[in-house]
């Protein structure tokens, strides 16, 4: 996939997350579910609202259609993510024949102005293309809706050294004295924890290497930096502008968040990384429009004009944009998943240690942020915040 599209997507998960909630609330999204169907309208659309899509987007709207092709064929390319587009439009609604032309390959079906039979199919396409991770098809409709424009994405991966279970409570922070599922593993691999410093301070990034081509990144900023500090921090050192060093150059002590670095005594002269962390599975529903600005969408809300010249000759104005999201990160592996949905209206005691070696420990005993990257490109595919852990 092209280098400027993924540098625009991962630019609109930065902006995201960068409005992510505060206090005691998890959430995943995906601006990869997101980003192509703005492009698809920003092909089709005109006048101020084309403007503002172009500007949400990163691009220019006339090279966004091709844009959003390549991206959505690039990510079927994937190992372990399942991706699809589907159009479903009202019987009897002109749609130009050179927007739908250019849409990539996926469903396409009628709206029966019924929102019931509507809604059933809508889930059924949902369910299918996420493999029953997301149940339902996140738009409002009703019998004005006339277009409905949606996305899923769906990734199962596996580690390649898995993680072992078992059942511990924090001393500190804010899960201290609560059994939560934790997941520990050692490696030889120091760098695959690394840190970077950001506006709000140090952040500590573990890198969980998935089998096929995407990796899940773990990242925990100071405890006073904000969520949208910790995760932006993190997308710009995962997708490297900003600058990150690894555990067997960092200094001994404490040098990021969660992290020990020390030569110790050890039977062994191999360094090590042993890992703590927490089994997590995190659900959440967003409304676009709560952002409109944000995703280009401000002035094609307005009702009282028509914004989609190329797509059809009917005036059309986007009156629902709504993405169901979900990820899980478990012993074994990881899974996310995500339906974006645009519808528009009108051990005994050992032997004496021989050697000195170099050891670091990380621990995620405290809310942190997570990002599924494409390993190739950088592409964040998904991203997110776990304040909530899993109980036993």
């Amino acid at each position: 996939m092209r280098n400027s599209t993924v540098r625009a997507v991962n630019q609109l998960t930065t902006r995201w997350a960068a409005q992510a909630p505060v206090g005691d609330t998890s959430t995943v999204f995906t601006a990869a579910g997101v980003w192509p169907l703005l492009a698809l309208l920003a092909d089709g659309s005109g006048g101020p609202a084309r403007t503002e899509l172009a500007q949400a987007l990163g691009i220019p709207a006339e090279a966004a259609g091709g844009a959003a092709r390549e991206l959505l064929a690039a990510l079927a390319d994937v190992q372990g993510l399942r991706t699809a587009t589907g159009l479903w439009a009202k019987a009897g609604l002109p749609l130009e024949e050179g927007w739908t032309a250019r849409l990539p390959a996926g469903a396409r079906g009628t709206l029966t102005g019924d929102p019931d039979t509507d809604a059933k199919a809508l889930d059924a396409w949902a369910s299918d293309r996420t493999g029953g991770l997301i149940e339902r098809m996140p738009v409002s409709l009703d019998e004005n809706t006339l277009l409905v424009l949606a996305s899923a994405l769906a990734l199962r991966l596996k580690w390649i050294q898995p993680f072992d279970e078992g059942c511990g409570e924090p001393f500190a922070g804010p899960w201290a004295g609560r059994p939560v599922r934790t997941l520990h593993r050692s490696t030889s691999l120091l760098d695959r924890v690394r840190v970077a410093h950001g506006p709000s301070g140090a952040v500590t990034l573990l890198e969980v290497v998935g089998a096929a081509g995407v990796d899940v990144h773990l990242v925990l900023g100071e405890p006073e930096a904000s969520v949208g500090d910790t995760l932006t921090a993190g997308i710009a050192a995962v997708t490297r502008v900003l600058p990150v060093t690894g555990a067997s150059l960092l200094p001994d002590g404490n040098p990021g968040p969660g992290l020990a670095v020390g030569t110790v005594a050890d039977h062994s002269p191999e360094p090590r990384l042993d890992i703590e962390t927490v089994a997590f599975d995190v659900r959440s529903e967003h409304d676009l429009l709560d952002h409109a600005w944000l995703f280009g969408l401000e002035t094609a809300t307005d009702r009282g004009h028509g914004h989609f010249p190329g797509i059809s000759s009917q005036p059309l104005a986007i009156a629902s944009a709504r993405q169901s999201a979900l990820a899980r990160f478990h012993a074994e592996g990881f899974e996310a998943a995500a339906v974006t949905a645009l519808g528009a209206r009108a051990g005994c005691a050992p032997p004496r240690p021989r050697y000195r070696a170099r050891r670091a420990v990380v621990r995620f005993d405290r809310p942190f942020g997570f990002l599924a990257v494409h390993r190739t490109s950088r592409l964040v595919l998904a991203a997110g915040w776990v304040s909530e852990p899993e109980s036993p």
